[in-house]
């Protein structure tokens, strides 16, 4: 990794009325909560919107959708039904979450409106959204690709390029998709690349399509005392079982644990499930449909721990991680710091526990020397089981076959099992409906019965077929 270019360091008033934002757009982000601005926020967003390119490196949950989405706003013209703004993200979930974040931002402005495009999904949907026309696109680049190629996509009206997460699109291999995608945008635009740390690939991106950024970096550190990180020195050998215990030990409500490889997440998840821990694992190859399941389970709390890789779990926004498990060391001492930036968000507390053997002491000491200080070290016999048995997640979820096409809404599960079944608000979790599919996530003790219940019955005056989705 090379160090990043000079940082831009000025001063800047964190009030979002000191920008050049309409009252409109102030009133909203007033209404959002967004009462003042975040450090990536305050450090870009009075160069973007003078229109100026730029390079930002900020971690995950910094504010950067924010940063980018205000300039995006501010140059569209909503009477002029043309994509004027194209966001690329790394991997769809991250898309899915950037455009929810960019309806929300655009509610003061009439009639914006945006169309995602992401693999895993059928093309004539997308096909149609492009037709009704668009103003804004999110997408991965592989579909964005596509819909270049098939010129259901037009670019000429194009004022505005994102990269978001750009170090994980160049991870994933995607270098040579953003140069052609780029390619196709008029060179007279703004071009707005976030990313997390600086590989060489930023540099040669900013090289060929980027005009005179200016970069902007903020502190990668998080607030002292929110995140209690704790090391334990293990050999190769009893590196899982240690997970084991560290979860006995510890009790974390939520987890997530990272591991270096795919082989390393199946591993570790499968002597999870065998030592009666509820565990998924998310990497790479999972089809859409799977990586959608695993990741709704571990957000509605129906599953104690992801395991994961560092490509896999980007872009992942988590509310209320108890516990971060590094269950190998990272190479790049800045993934190590976004992967603990996960739990202690919100001003909530936070725990990082990270196992490392002797080989692995070098990649510690680069962490060391970023975070600038000393490694708190802890004995393996500190941890005692608790007596309670493997940890047991609150919620199941229940997968209903039928979503958006079939017009199903989140308040027609929640009247199915409340107003027709019977049971309480609280007995009910999260509901996420999909294209699809719809999920909910339902007290354990009434899973099994409610699944049934709701096979017997009907949803929106319709059968329904319902299974239990094991954790």
């Amino acid at each position: 990794m090379t160090s990043s270019p000079p940082a831009a360091t000025t001063t800047v008033s964190t009030d979002f009325s000191r920008l050049p934002l309409p009252p409109a757009t102030l009133a909203n982000l007033q209404q959002l909560g967004y009462l003042a601005m975040t450090p990536i926020q305050a450090a870009s967003l009075p160069a973007a919107l003078l229109g100026k390119d730029l390079i930002a490196q900020a971690k995950t949950g910094s504010g950067k959708t924010c940063a980018f989405t205000l300039p995006l706003l501010a140059n569209l013209n909503p009477r002029r039904f043309a994509v004027q703004s194209l966001v690329l993200c790394p991997t769809r979930e991250l898309a899915d979450q950037v455009s929810a974040e960019i309806r929300r931002l655009a509610r003061a402005q009439d009639n914006i409106k945006l169309v995602t495009l992401c693999g895993g999904v059928p093309l004539r949907g997308q096909l149609a959204s492009l037709e009704h026309g668009a103003h804004i696109v999110v997408g991965t680049p592989g579909r964005v690709m596509d819909h270049l190629a098939r010129a259901s996509l037009q670019l000429d009206a194009l004022n505005t390029l994102v990269l978001d997460e750009a170090d994980r699109m160049l991870d994933m291999g995607f270098f040579d998709d953003i140069v052609t995608v780029a390619r196709q945008c008029p060179k007279e635009r703004q071009t707005l690349l976030f990313s997390a740390t600086y590989p060489e690939g930023i540099a040669s991106l900013a090289q060929q399509f980027m005009r005179e950024p200016l970069t902007v970096k903020v502190e990668t550190q998080h607030a002292g005392g929110k995140i209690e990180q704790r090391w334990y020195e293990v050999t190769d050998g009893e590196r899982l079982h240690t997970v084991s215990r560290l979860l006995n030990h510890f009790r974390p409500a939520s987890t997530l644990a990272f591991c270096n490889t795919k082989a390393q997440c199946r591993d570790l998840a499968e002597v999870l499930r065998a030592q009666g821990v509820s565990a998924l694992a998310l990497y790479g190859e999972l089809e859409q449909r799977q990586r959608d399941q695993v990741l709704v389970q571990f957000a509605n709390r129906s599953c104690s721990v992801l395991v994961a890789t560092d490509v896999a779990a980007r872009g992942l926004d988590i509310a209320s991680l108890a516990a971060v498990i590094n269950v190998d060391v990272t190479p790049d001492p800045e993934v190590h710091i976004h992967r603990i930036g996960r739990t202690g968000r919100a001003g909530e507390s936070g725990l990082a526990l990270n196992l490392a053997s002797l080989p692995e002491m070098g990649y510690v000491g680069r962490i060391e020397q970023l975070q600038g200080r000393e490694s708190d070290w802890h004995a393996l016999t500190e941890l005692t089981p608790s007596g309670d048995g493997p940890l047991v997640p609150p919620m199941v979820t229940l997968h209903i076959q039928g979503g958006r096409k079939e017009k199903i809404r989140p308040g027609d599960v929640l009247g199915a099992l409340t107003a027709d079944l019977g049971y309480t608000r609280e007995q009910v979790g999260k509901i996420n409906v999909n294209e699809w599919s719809t999920y909910v996530a339902v007290d354990r003790a009434i899973a099994r019965q409610a699944a049934s219940r709701l096979n017997a019955g009907r949803i929106k005056g319709k059968s329904v077929k319902v299974r239990v989705l094991e954790g």
